[in-house]
């Protein structure tokens, strides 16, 4: 197949693009320069230099595709209207009646559920994500548009992952976590980038249409998990608990998604047989410590 990717190079693009490349099929994936292009090509894509805001930089390729998976977003005041444009673009009516759309959305849009919380549940989105919900379902319609009587022709699907961005733990040394809520959102998964590439290709063989979640269902909370990699850094973590008012000043609303507490679960992905290749971030602290610590000294 030929696959179009937004995002290719990024957290959770470069992870899809491994797992289709793997799978023998070929990715055309958006990139912004020529650095982000070497990247997609010595991981076996076909880079095309564009823009995400500009949907005529890549309108053509996506339409040419069998498929096409939407992992980019710009992190910017209008990234919201930019994702609207990209989705004009991506979700263009095609002749090819098997082509699929996998859209990258975020568990975010669910709100607190501090009981285990699975895709049939209703949405409750914080203000950060509040104009996610109307995007899935632009997606999710693709399926009454193209074929009334078989819904699931067009493969439409919407995947949740535990954050709405890059690595959440990544920046754990750097940054203040509300002292609210004990935010036990499974975040294992942010580390594994393999695990949701796997997903990927699976959902993409299965056939099947709709919301898929991807967590490893481990409900650590960020204290469990910063005690956990202390354990093997180099120096203590300074640690400061910052009440949500003084959060929010600092923050905006990105302290609200941050003070979530959510307790998720994936069942609609593990019925097609996907499981994460890791189900404790605490528990494999010391292997995810030395990943990290490779990933900078290559970097450098």
């Amino acid at each position: 197949m030929r696959i179009f990717l937004t995002g290719g190079s990024g957290y959770v693009g470069s992870a899809v693009l491994d797992a289709f490349v793997r799978a023998g099929h070929q990715v055309d994936a958006l990139v912004r320069n020529s650095e982000k292009a070497a990247v997609v090509q010595a991981r076996g894509g076909h880079p095309l230099l564009g823009d995400l805001s500009d949907p005529a930089t890549y309108a053509g390729a996506a339409a040419a595709a069998d498929g096409v998976v939407h992992t980019a977003f710009e992190y910017s005041a209008r990234g919201a209207q930019v994702d609207a444009a990209a989705l004009g673009a991506l979700l263009t009516p095609s002749r090819n009646r098997a082509r699929f759309a996998i859209y990258t959305s975020g568990v975010w849009v669910l709100g607190n559920c501090a009981t285990p919380t699975d895709e049939s549940a209703a949405l409750n989105p914080i203000a950060l994500v509040a104009w996610r919900p109307a995007h899935e379902q632009r997606v999710l319609a693709l399926r009454d548009r193209r074929n009334p009587a078989h819904r699931d022709s067009a493969r439409s699907r919407v995947r949740r992952l535990p954050r709405d961005g890059g690595g959440h733990l990544q920046g754990c040394g750097e940054q203040s976590r509300p002292r609210d809520r004990p935010r036990r959102q499974s975040l294992a998964a942010r580390l594994r980038p393999r695990s949701r590439g796997a997903l990927r290709a699976r959902r993409d063989e299965s056939g099947r249409s709709g919301v898929f979640h991807a967590n490893d269902e481990g409900d650590e909370r960020v204290n469990d998990l910063v005690a956990a990699i202390a354990s093997h850094a180099k120096t203590s973590p300074s640690i400061r608990h910052v009440p949500l008012a003084e959060a929010r000043q600092k923050m905006g609303p990105y302290a609200d998604a941050l003070a979530l507490d959510q307790i998720v679960r994936s069942p609609r992905a593990r019925a097609i047989g996907w499981n994460p290749s890791l189900h404790s971030v605490a528990g494999n602290a010391a292997r995810l410590s030395e990943e990290w610590r490779r990933g900078k000294e290559a970097a450098a």
